[in-house]
């Protein structure tokens, strides 16, 4: 048993109608499902902020959501406040086959970072516990699916690359926010890092 498919936040704020909605998020969820059939262990991500997180726009005056500012670990987007911990938008999607998850890490439940990666938070240091879980489990192979793309997929998949994990990105389960080229520029990031894209 060594091929993951790691299912990266299919929660319904992320979906439309959600606080940071994705478009097009929930189309993927049929097919992240199929996708479980094919591998060995599934694992999903939960983005699980506490009320007034750092990376919410509201917990800094005079600025907006989108807007980038300086934080100790480094430049960090403002967003709407959203997965919120136990709030409904935090749910996953409820169409999502979640009994056939193995395990779920959550991940940006510390109020001072933010964590875009299933690996580590934004500081790229502090850990989120799932490489060493997969290590004990002898998983080598990786696949990613999920939301955003350009986000938290992106990052999830060059951390996995970094820490020597075969990993691919299915690109057909996966929609990106897009803002700014972002959705290109983390394609370009991910191929750079030896990512397959499939």
């Amino acid at each position: 048993m060594t091929h993951a498919l790691l299912v990266i936040d299919m929660q319904l704020d992320f979906c439309p109608g959600g606080a940071l909605a994705v478009a097009g998020g929930d189309d993927i969820v049929a097919g992240v499902n199929a996708a479980m059939a094919d591998v060995d262990a599934v694992i999903l991500t939960q983005d699980w902020h506490p009320t007034g997180h750092s990376s919410f726009a509201s917990s800094h005056p005079d600025t907006a959501p989108m807007q980038v500012i300086d934080m100790p670990y480094g430049p960090q987007v403002l967003w709407p406040d959203h997965c919120i911990q136990g709030a409904p938008g935090a749910a996953f999607h409820p169409a999502l086959a979640t009994d056939r998850a193995d395990t779920i890490i959550r991940k940006g439940f510390r109020r001072a970072i933010d964590s875009y990666s299933a690996f580590f938070e934004n500081d790229h240091a502090t850990t989120t516990g799932l490489d060493g879980y997969l290590r004990a489990r002898g998983i080598d192979r990786l696949t990613l699916a999920g939301l955003a793309l350009d986000f938290c997929v992106a990052w999830s998949a060059t951390d996995a690359a970094a820490l020597g994990y075969a990993t691919t990105v299915r690109t057909d389960l996966c929609r990106a926010i897009d803002a700014d080229g972002s959705r290109d520029a983390a394609l370009a990031r991910m191929r750079d890092a030896g990512v397959t894209l499939a």
